[in-house]
């Protein structure tokens, strides 16, 4: 049986999903959310435990779906006790996702594609190239697949889609993600104000986002102009800078809530004092902070992180025009975990190693 035609996994399915199957074979609607608790809730890997269902509907479960988790295919922690796992998918493919411990809570960076078809330049994760998109059930998986190691699973508190791939680029399943992943009833039960989805600027998929979900919106900015952003992140090509600062302006926020503009610096690059002041002209209008993230260097590539004193020259410029404006600490650097370092080869911590065929 291959990949595409083996049964469907039952994590595809959100609990609307799931109540319409259901009720095209008389059960009882209420049954999506009793299943959804034993997998989310429960972390049961066997509709035979679901005890609370009929037999009859077991065995249905069992024939009409596939419900198991990634294969963990190795960990590695880093100094700064970040872990990185490296997942294997149905088809052979691989994907990492990386757990960041925080003051009281834990933080999971979760992937949405395998590779991912930007190829932003300063990204490795761009330099692998795309393969496909992650079902709604990979995406959860890789969620549910942590909290299930973890001593204490309610620790796990907030999600990041700044792994692997662009969010936007795998909308639909993304967000019928979300879906699952904030459902308080019957799945992951997480706040949307504690899960934030960052894009490379997809700025004609904004207004939806904004309609969809009520989680917290990331921009990959990096550059205050096109020609120089172009050369970063050919998307903007395609969605120019107007075009995105357009779309943040007009997105609709949520109250108290700003939209993060992430800023990569790169030596010689856009780390200029007058880059500083300039993106200050363009984000004024947009209900903005900043986060200000030294470039993690990694193999291969010529990019390079700019002295301290440049990256807080730079800051300084946003805090003097009243900017909220943090220098992102990058957890994980020693294992190849930081951000645009995820590249998912034969094993963690050698991030270019090479990648299996499929």
């Amino acid at each position: 049986m291959t990949h595409t035609d083996a049964p469907r996994d039952i994590k595809d399915l959100t609990r609307s999903a799931l109540t319409q199957w259901l009720q095209a074979r008389g059960a009882a609607p209420y049954r999506a959310a009793q299943i959804q608790r034993w997998i989310y809730r429960g972390q049961v890997d066997d509709f035979a435990a679901m005890t609370d269902l009929a037999a009859s509907l077991r065995l249905d479960l069992a024939q009409g779906f596939r419900h198991q988790r990634l294969d963990l295919l190795d960990t590695v922690r880093s100094a700064d006790d970040s872990c990185k796992y490296l997942f294997g998918l149905q088809d052979g493919r691989r994907i990492e996702s990386v757990l960041m411990p925080e003051r009281d809570h834990y933080t999971l960076c979760i992937s949405s594609q395998v590779g991912c078809p930007l190829a932003c330049r300063f990204c490795l994760t761009g330099h692998t190239g795309f393969e496909r998109n992650l079902t709604v059930g990979e995406i959860l998986s890789q969620v549910r697949d942590v909290r299930y190691r973890l001593p204490d699973p309610e620790k796990l508190t907030n999600i990041v889609f700044m792994g692997m791939g662009e969010p936007l680029a795998n909308y639909e399943h993304v967000v019928a993600a979300i879906e699952t992943l904030t459902d308080s009833e019957a799945g992951l039960g997480l706040a949307a104000r504690r899960i934030t989805l960052s894009t490379a600027g997809l700025a004609d998929r904004l207004p939806q986002l904004g309609r969809d979900t009520r989680v917290n919106l990331a921009i990959s900015l990096n550059a205050v102009d096109n020609d120089t952003r172009s050369r970063l992140m050919p998307v903007n090509r395609t969605y120019p800078l107007e075009q995105l600062l357009e779309a943040c302006r007009n997105y609709p926020l949520p109250r108290g809530r700003r939209i993060t503009f992430e800023y990569i610096l790169l030596q010689g690059i856009n780390d200029r004092p007058e880059d500083a002041r300039r993106l200050c002209r363009l984000l004024r209008p947009i209900k903005a902070k900043i986060n200000l993230i030294p470039f993690n260097e990694h193999p291969g590539c010529d990019f390079r992180r700019p002295p301290e004193e440049t990256v807080r020259r730079f800051q300084r410029e946003l805090l003097e025009r009243h900017f909220t404006a943090v220098v992102r600490v990058s957890k994980g650097q020693d294992i190849s975990a930081a951000c645009g370092q995820l590249y998912a080869g034969r094993r963690l911590g050698d991030p270019m190693a090479e990648t299996p065929a499929v």
